[in-house]
């Protein structure tokens, strides 16, 4: 579902990715692990074909990020910690002009905003105007328009900021279910707890370059530690300069 080789992204002399290999499969829920400024956004921005790679390539459910850009996109959804709605719409407004752009029929778009309801708990967010909204109800409106499509590809990037408890238990639940065949979830954080709970593997990042991929098992064997943060910082110190921790 995801394949990237030797990806690099500079701005100047700015490296803010560097050198980038790994894959993710269809089924899994696919970490993607580090501090603020590691890389992380920049690599999904590079998937979502918002950045264009200064070096290398990928693949997303099949398609070039360079050479198919509008395939990509139809099978993504994108979501992030900052994403806005239009404060005068209602949420069952938004979700229709958005289903409305990926060509679903009325009937279509009924049937999938009620399944979204019932995954995410809508509820009243779907009848309320935007302007209105909490954070936790603007960012389940922001969820349920990434997946309005049904995307094979889905990439989470810091989505729980700012939510509260309620809304990041629903969030981490619905990421969970998103496990299936042919289907493939990108979860990025900074939170190693939602880590560990959700993701199946999980790639470390640090300074642009990727430190390890491995799963939640591996990475704690591997480093000796009792839980991820632990051993998120015991890879980082065992990092070389201007290298990956060892295999």
């Amino acid at each position: 579902m995801l394949e990237i080789q030797n990806l690099t992204k500079t701005y100047g002399k700015h490296t803010a990715l560097s050198d980038v290999t790994l894959s993710a499969h269809d089924g899994e829920v696919f970490g993607l692990l580090g501090p603020n400024g590691a890389g992380k956004t920049t690599l999904l921005r590079l998937l979502a074909t918002l950045l264009t790679p200064t070096s290398g390539t990928a693949t997303v459910a099949g398609h070039d990020v360079q050479r198919d850009p509008e395939a990509v996109r139809r099978v993504v959804g994108v979501v992030n910690g900052g994403m806005g709605l239009p404060a005068r719409l209602t949420g069952r407004e938004v979700l229709k002009s958005f289903a409305g752009l990926y060509g679903m029929s009325r009937s279509q778009t009924d049937t999938r905003i009620a399944e979204l309801d019932e995954k995410l708990e809508l509820g009243r967010t779907l009848d309320v105007r935007a302007g209105e909204y909490s954070t936790g109800m603007r960012q389940k409106v922001v969820i349920a328009r990434a997946v309005i499509h049904d995307p094979a590809v889905l990439i989470l990037d810091e989505a729980s900021s700012g939510l509260d408890i309620f809304a990041r238990r629903t969030l981490l639940d619905f990421v969970a279910a998103t496990r299936a065949p042919g289907r493939l979830t990108v979860y990025s954080t900074h939170v190693m707890s939602e880590a560990e709970e959700v993701c199946d593997r999980m790639a470390i990042v640090h300074e642009g370059k990727l430190v390890t991929v491995d799963t939640l098992g591996g990475i704690l064997a591997r480093t000796g530690e009792r839980n991820l943060e632990r051993a998120f910082f015991a890879l980082l110190r065992g990092t070389p300069a201007g290298g990956t921790y060892a295999v």
